[in-house]
């Protein structure tokens, strides 16, 4: 059984409108949590306003919340007349999440909270990923992150994410890894293996589309109604929100902008995935006699020659560029998110020169989007596979009208 399948839940709603039907109580829930995981801290009058539910219901939800330890209260605020309301805010400690991120150099397995905040996490480098060297992790570092909880919050982790590259048995030749022992990821069900072992729900999701999803419901400051999302790895993917959703498509592999062909330096044309790629820096680096492991155990500072990081912003900025104007002819998105497992000060250099790229192209007819950093950073993967079973269990669907007035 192929292991990488993309979650199959059904949809979910599709705005963001309560009902006072009785039949209706999860629905409302999930709206009031996802009204406040994206506005902040909410008072039963805002709830009200922007659901269209009675206050008698609101009050009703709300102090449902409040008792499962979902919610928690904030100070009141005082108005000139009446009563003053009390805005609700996420119980930090009200649910926990396993988010596990399989790469190609590593893996990382974290832990958040209900606010989305990584409260421990374990890694392992290795050279290539086999499934009994994925599940061999998780089976020594989940129980070690638990142990980070008292005992009291310990069942309250309500499921693991998984984001994992797909199909990562035809990646051979690129990681250089043994055939047969990748195959085994096309015959072993990892979903149901890693089910058995924690004892809790497991959902798999593409890895740069779990970031995306990170983005979408970690992100901070304004987040665009739709935006495309690069994430750079040792590969690079991507993502796609369209109406404030996460676009998955039919199997899941939405938004595969790796696969995207842009102009190649010295004439024809190459996949995006053979020109902006931390695999081609590390490659540029190998080639100059400089190492590159440290790129893939940590990203806060990277050891590598200026003229060679600039030939690979130079490159990586140009193909992005192009693949930008090809998705904005074709989807009029609002901005481009760039994000990954780098150094921040390089993201914003990556950024920079992606835009003024993007900027020299012919541009006619097109509105170009803007070219934005991420805001979740390098742990990106991580975070959105913990985002998987949070918005499975709590959230309604991100594509939403909410009347405001």
């Amino acid at each position: 059984m192929q292991d990488a399948s993309p979650d199959r839940s059904p949809p979910e709603a599709a705005v963001l409108r309560g009902t006072n039907q009785s039949g209706m109580r999860d629905h409302n829930e999930r709206l009031v949590l996802s009204l406040v995981r994206r506005h902040g801290a909410l008072a039963k009058s805002d709830i009200a306003r922007m659901t269209g539910l009675s206050a008698q219901t609101v009050s009703v939800i709300m102090r449902e919340l409040e008792d499962a330890g979902l919610l928690e209260r904030g100070e009141p605020v005082r108005g000139r007349v009446g009563q003053p309301s009390i805005p609700m805010s996420l119980a930090a400690e009200g649910a926990f999440f396993l988010g596990l991120k399989v790469g190609r150099r590593s893996a990382d397995l974290v832990l958040t909270d209900f606010r989305g905040q990584m409260r421990a996490a374990r890694r392992k480098v290795y050279r290539y990923p086999t499934p009994d060297a994925v599940v061999g992790f998780v089976a020594e570092a989940a129980p070690a992150l638990a142990g980070e909880l008292p005992a009291a919050q310990r069942g309250r982790i309500m499921g693991m994410g998984v984001a994992m590259p797909f199909q990562l048995w035809n990646w051979v030749q690129v990681i250089h890894a043994p055939q047969d022992e990748m195959d085994q990821w096309q015959s072993r069900d990892i979903q149901a293996e890693l089910a058995d072992l924690t004892g809790m729900p497991v959902f798999i999701r593409n890895d740069a589309t779990a970031a995306c999803g990170a983005e979408l419901i970690f992100g901070t400051g304004e987040r665009p109604t739709d935006f495309l999302y690069f994430y750079f790895g040792t590969f690079i993917g991507g993502g796609l929100v369209l109406s404030g959703q996460l676009f998955l498509g039919r199997t899941g592999n939405a938004a595969a902008v790796g696969s995207i062909q842009v102009p190649a330096p010295g004439g024809g044309t190459r996949r995006l995935i053979d020109l902006a790629s931390m695999s081609v820096l590390a490659e540029a680096m190998e080639a100059a006699g400089e190492a590159s492991d440290h790129l893939w155990s940590q990203h806060g500072r990277w050891e590598v020659s200026d003229g060679i990081l600039s030939a690979w912003l130079d490159q990586a900025a140009g193909a992005l560029a192009q693949a930008t104007l090809a998705a904005a002819a074709l989807l009029e998105v609002q901005a481009v998110l760039i994000d990954g497992w780098m150094p921040v000060s390089v993201r914003a250099e990556l950024v920079r020169r992606t835009e003024s790229a993007l900027l020299g192209l012919d541009l006619a007819g097109i509105d170009p989007p803007v070219i934005r950093e991420g805001t979740v950073g390098a742990d990106a993967r991580a975070l959105g596979a913990a985002a998987i079973p949070l918005s499975q269990r709590y959230l309604i669907d991100q594509n939403a009208a909410v009347r405001e007035g």
